[in-house]
């Protein structure tokens, strides 16, 4: 059992005496009030009343809109409000709800996402056959900001049970649980293990999996029980191109390998997982480039050859470097009407034939 780390803080077991359900749903929330309801909704179509299920929202001191209002409004005293004084960050605020988290059962929900029909049910039902695991996830949907339906997460098992040891490897090269909205997690395995490792920022949950299904068994639900809203202004749009993130991810991997990995799978698996940060890094040049931002998109893909310059990504990096550069200065042309014509027709006639 690996005991806490210093970086990852403790989670306090809940006080003798008081009253626990077996579910804990806890959404923090940000500005996302318009999804909240929603979220809000899903949770209350399938609960099984207090005695069974505690539902609490914590806010981070929203600024832009009312969460309080939406959780009267819809839960009618049936839920729980908590309001940072401060903001005290996506990490932190995940934290609070962790702690005051008084169920046997914690299921963390981002305040823009849903559970579908069944989710508590079938979670519920792993953990009572199954009572060596310590967490499980399902598969989830993508949806839009207009909830329109995207697609399927990937089936990690042909059919719903425990992972077998073996998917270390997929999970170590890539955090293939989504977001923790699809994950629950058994309160005493935080209090075990610790909370989010403050070194990993914004990818704190995917070295948390790692260390979970390190300790303890893992169950995957197959059917899609998770609804995922990949939107523009959700905090992982908004920070997966910046600096910080990126550089987070990598010290995210360099943490996983050097804590959990086994020597023996190591080295080809740790390859691997640095060339899709690199391509992480590509990723975020191709945005700054399409804002016009050139010397950050360059920074970026300085960044993808520093940390992986496999054969892969030294490619895509001189395709981007030549083709979103060429398109960037195309639309800086068009933008100067004395080389509007002339400059941006030689320059496409030259793409065209080269």
């Amino acid at each position: 059992m690996n005991l806490p780390h210093p970086h990852c803080p403790q989670i306090a077991p809940v006080p003798a005496g008081v009253t626990r359900p077996l579910w804990s749903v806890m959404i923090p929330t940000y500005n996302c009030a318009e999804y909240l309801r929603e979220t809000l909704a899903s949770v209350l179509a399938q609960d099984p009343g207090p005695d069974i299920m505690q539902i609490a929202v914590i806010d981070n001191c929203s600024t832009q809109d009312d969460p309080a209002a939406v959780v009267a409004e819809l839960g009618q005293g049936r839920v729980e409000f908590y309001r940072q004084p401060t903001n005290v960050g996506a990490i932190n605020n995940s934290h609070s709800c962790l702690e005051l988290a008084r169920g046997h059962l914690i299921h963390l929900l981002h305040s823009d996402d849903c559970v579908r029909d069944g989710f508590y049910q079938k979670m519920a039902q792993a953990f009572q056959e199954n009572p060596q695991i310590g967490a499980a996830f399902c598969r989830s949907v993508y949806i839009d900001e207009h909830s329109n339906w995207q697609g399927l997460s990937y089936l990690e098992l042909p059919e719903s049970g425990i992972l077998p040891s073996r998917w270390i490897e997929r999970i170590a090269e890539l955090c293939c649980i989504s977001v923790p909205s699809v994950a629950v997690v058994r309160r005493e395995v935080y209090e075990q293990l610790g909370g989010y490792d403050r070194r990993c920022g914004l990818s704190g949950d995917w070295e948390m999996w790692v260390r979970v299904f390190t300790n303890y068994p893992m169950w995957f639900e197959a059917e899609p029980l998770a609804l995922w809203r990949r939107h523009f202004l959700s905090v992982t749009q908004l920070n997966a191109k910046s600096k910080t993130f990126i550089q987070e991810t990598f010290d995210t991997v360099e943490i996983i390998f050097q804590s959990y990995l086994p020597s023996a799978i190591n080295g080809k698996i740790h390859k691997i997982a640095k060339q899709n940060c690199a391509f992480l890094s590509l990723e975020a040049a191709l945005a700054l480039f399409a804002q016009d931002k050139i010397p950050q998109a360059i920074a970026q893909l300085q960044i993808a050859l520093q940390y992986r310059a496999s054969f892969k990504v030294i490619k895509s990096a001189i395709r981007i470097m030549v083709w979103e550069g060429m398109r960037s200065l195309l639309r800086k042309i068009s933008r100067t009407p004395k080389y509007q014509t002339t400059a941006t027709s030689a320059a496409i006639n030259y793409l065209k034939s080269s």
